[in-house]
């Protein structure tokens, strides 16, 4: 992994990729990196303008390159229903569940959720669940999905997932956070016990200089932390083109176990792909299970071709 840059992407021709989130940050590097090393690339963000924007974008910067938007919110399960029925191949190489909100003010998705927990969580769940069955019909096929170090401030309540109980911002994010890491670590015993090839992996970026950080602050109103996440990311972030790398390795490198966890080397904060640590309760295997049954219950979707 030393020195693993986007340079060593393998060739990615004949291959189908969705990365959600891709109209900017790491999930916009990542399709650009991976249509680059010549993957199809299907842009899945919530917003038209913005995914046609960076899908135009991505293939000016990239010549040649295969890629598509397609509309997907997964704070409102009803889209991540049509995105997976209307998905037009018959083969998923790589799923990387990229999307994320980050310590926003207390909201919840169309369904109800808290806007965290069912954007970050629920609706990788539902989505993933959704495309199983093309995923599986692919050899070798990767779901990639992408925590945080955050995740390490707080272990799941199972109880009160919707944290309706009391809701504390970044707790709220890193208990989303630590789902989906129980989700990878679910996913990969599955279908292990299935006997599929399909990999399921997490990654992380570090502290990557992205507009996550300041969305949050200026949903709330709050100026002063607007500008000190913005201050913080012009001095000690990383790009968003090393904060891809974790992500572009757990998707493609050739040596990516089920259930790893990549992250930046340099202490989880930057640098090359590195092994990286995560807290003892993402590999709970209690915890993981009763958390697939109650996001399966939550979304209504069911992992039939993976029963336990």
């Amino acid at each position: 992994m030393s020195g693993w840059s986007a340079k060593d992407v393998p060739d990615q021709s004949g291959r189908v990729a969705v990365v959600t989130g891709a109209n900017s940050g790491i999930g916009y590097v990542t399709a650009r990196e991976l249509a680059r090393r010549g993957a199809r690339v299907m842009l899945a963000c919530r917003s038209e303008a913005r995914g046609v924007q960076a899908r135009n974008r991505l293939v000016g910067e990239t010549p040649g390159a295969e890629a598509e938007f397609a509309r997907l919110d997964l704070g409102d399960l009803s889209s991540v229903r049509e995105f997976a029925t209307a998905y037009p191949y018959d083969r998923l190489d790589l799923l990387v569940n990229n999307a994320g909100v980050m310590a926003l003010p207390y909201g919840t998705t169309a369904d109800g959720f808290e806007t965290q927990f069912g954007t970050n969580h629920l609706g990788h769940f539902a989505l993933t669940g959704l495309l199983l069955p093309v995923l599986l019909a692919t050899p070798a096929a990767r779901v990639v999905t992408v925590s945080s170090m955050a995740h390490a401030l707080a272990d799941i309540d199972i109880d009160d997932l919707n944290s309706e109980r009391r809701y504390r911002r970044w707790i709220a994010y890193a208990r989303s956070k630590t789902a989906n890491l129980l989700f990878v670590h679910e996913l990969a015993r599955r279908l292990a016990a299935h006997g599929s090839d399909v990999i399921a992996a997490a990654a992380h970026p570090g502290y990557a200089a992205t507009n996550l950080q300041a969305a949050g602050p200026k949903m709330a109103g709050r100026r002063a932390a607007e500008r000190f996440m913005g201050i913080g990311n012009r001095l000690f972030a990383q790009s968003a083109d090393a904060g891809a790398l974790p992500t572009l390795y757990a998707a493609t490198a050739p040596d990516v176990l089920p259930d790893s966890f990549t992250g930046p080397s340099l202490g989880g904060w930057r640098g090359s792909p590195a092994p990286s640590r995560r807290a003892p309760w993402t590999r709970n295997d209690q915890a993981a299970g009763r958390l697939w049954i109650a996001s399966q219950e939550l979304t209504g979707v069911a992992y039939d071709a993976l029963k336990a």
